[in-house]
């Protein structure tokens, strides 16, 4: 008999998060597959074609059923409007509850941020007897405070309590690496069989060979870095702006292109601006998942970042795995798990978090680097990607874990 499962998310499609194809993946195998979710407007905080407050609350998507609740949405993503996103939806959930018909076997909660987003999964699990399993995708509170940042002692001791809290009350968690799994362990008591490690895999469209033929001629010439994804302040994109600014002075040919959007895409196009970059450092926009290997196709090297913070180093970024399936040399400017992965690989350079000066040597050299050197590279990428980030092999442990 088909197993019945429960996906419990703030974010999903149209929105660009990999739970879309998690829940495609599940469908696949054979598993019946009812989603919970909010109404679709990040990043930009505003609402997608075809949605608003009142909906569309029932969908379907890719053979699974959907189920909308109303949120706030992040409009201008102000400190206020996000702290009103994260703490609306988890409640209006709650009132959804009743609309799940299904006798369902499992419940997953893929759990980005807020940690609150938990919240209908607990109470549904405990209700109907159901295990919970909380896939930990951003740790909080930790993960909070590069998107708001949260200085008063009582207030982040606050945090921390209620985090622990929703950890501790699922049944089952699954963490991206095992340093996360070994502070997750610590942070709930739990035991080892209680907590997977289970690294987020890549959509299999980026290991497709593809090429925008418009992108290489406009580029012709230059040595391109391309950067795609979530524009936050976790990112620290300004680290890879500045960083590109330096190298430029020594390699002229460099252009960096920034695709995607988020909540800092006005501060970093004013920080181009100052630095007097426009000239070889452009703004993209977003695109559709599916369209980023053909612009990764045209460049030289693709960059993926994150802020100095030892937390952040716990996981692996999703992006990183993308990257590799899509066989291009990387720049990462990160430290932890990221850093160890990309440098285990062969895949690429790395630098600390952060840090400048060694992102711009790292363009630099990549730069200088000769062509069948950059392959090798490449090669090295896409040869781990096949050995840790496979998609069939994750989801099945996935799968059998919860």
């Amino acid at each position: 008999m088909a197993k019945h499962i429960l996906v419990v998310t703030q974010h999903f499609w149209p929105e660009n998060f990999r739970v879309n194809d998690l829940v495609e993946g599940l469908v696949e195998d054979g598993c019946q597959v009812d989603v919970l979710c909010g109404l679709p407007n990040y990043p930009k905080g505003e609402w997608f074609d075809g949605y608003g407050y009142t909906g569309p609350r029932r969908q379907e998507y890719a053979g699974a059923r959907v189920f909308r609740s109303g949120e706030i949405r992040r409009k201008g993503n102000t400190g206020l409007r996000i702290f009103l996103n994260y703490c609306y939806w988890p409640v209006s959930a709650l009132f959804s509850l009743s609309r799940l018909k299904g006798q369902y076997d499992a419940v997953l909660c893929y759990n980005t941020s807020p940690v609150m987003m938990a919240l209908p999964a607990l109470v549904y699990g405990k209700l109907k007897k159901v295990p919970v399993t909380t896939y930990v995708l951003d740790l909080w509170p930790e993960n909070l405070y590069s998107v708001l940042p949260v200085k008063n002692p009582l207030l982040r001791a606050i945090a921390h309590r209620v985090s622990d809290w929703f950890y501790r009350r699922a049944d089952k968690l699954i963490a991206m690496s095992s340093s996360l799994g070994a502070r997750l362990t610590q942070r709930t008591g739990k035991s080892a069989e209680k907590i997977a490690v289970i690294p987020q895999y890549c959509e299999d469209f980026y290991a497709r060979p593809a090429l925008d033929p418009d992108l290489v001629r406009q580029y012709e010439g230059k040595f391109l870095l391309v950067f795609t994804g979530n524009f936050s302040p976790a990112q620290s994109l300004d680290t890879v702006i500045r960083a590109a600014a330096l190298a430029h002075k020594d390699c002229p040919s460099l252009h960096l292109l920034l695709v995607g959007d988020g909540m800092s895409r006005s501060s970093l196009e004013a920080l181009v601006k100052e630095l007097n970059a426009g000239s070889f450092i452009s703004f993209y926009g977003s695109v559709p998942p599916t369209q980023i290997p053909a612009i990764a196709g045209a460049a030289q090297g693709l960059v993926v970042s994150l802020g100095d913070s030892p937390d952040l180093g716990l996981t692996v970024p999703a992006k990183v795995a993308s990257y590799m399936a899509m066989g291009k040399p990387i720049l990462a400017s990160m430290n932890g798990e990221g850093y160890a992965a990309v440098k285990e690989s062969g895949a690429g350079l790395v630098s600390p978090a952060a840090d400048v000066k060694a992102l711009a040597a790292n363009m630099k050299a990549l730069a200088e680097t000769s062509s069948p050197e950059r392959e090798t590279m490449g090669q090295k990428a896409r040869e781990y990607y096949k050995a840790h980030y496979d998609r069939a092999t994750l989801l099945k442990q996935l799968e059998k874990f919860i």
